[in-house]
């Protein structure tokens, strides 16, 4: 297996998960994807991931509830949450408590999010 970090990348927007994958490929990661909150958790579990990058709002289950359950899972969990709509800040503040890294807006540059995988992967 090579040395390669992981990153585990979920969002409900095909298009948008795609371009990001690509862009942090090529960058030199390994990139696993997902289109919801239980495919985050199954995948985190199944591929133990260097970070996290997900989105907030997605069926299923959304990227808090998410959260919580790969924090619950693995309390040193690395994940950044993303999203386009305004959050809810009493889960926002809870994520921040349990070690959320980070919280980005949509749209956001591929600096932005290399930065963040450079900086926390």
């Amino acid at each position: 297996m090579d040395n390669k970090k992981t990153i585990l990348l979920i969002d409900d927007d095909s298009d948008l998960l795609e371009n990001t994958s690509f862009m942090i490929k090529s960058s030199g990661f390994d990139v696993l994807t997902g289109e919801n909150g239980l495919d985050a958790v199954k995948k985190y579990k199944e591929f133990a991931p260097n970070l996290v990058i997900m989105d907030v709002k997605m069926p299923q289950m959304d990227g808090f509830e998410a959260f919580f359950k790969i924090k619950q899972y693995d309390p040193n969990a690395k994940v950044v949450l993303i999203t386009a709509y305004s959050i809810d800040e009493e889960k926002h503040n809870k994520a921040q408590s349990m070690g959320l890294i980070d919280t980005v807006s949509k749209p956001y540059s591929f600096d932005t999010i290399e930065d963040i995988v450079n900086r926390y992967a």
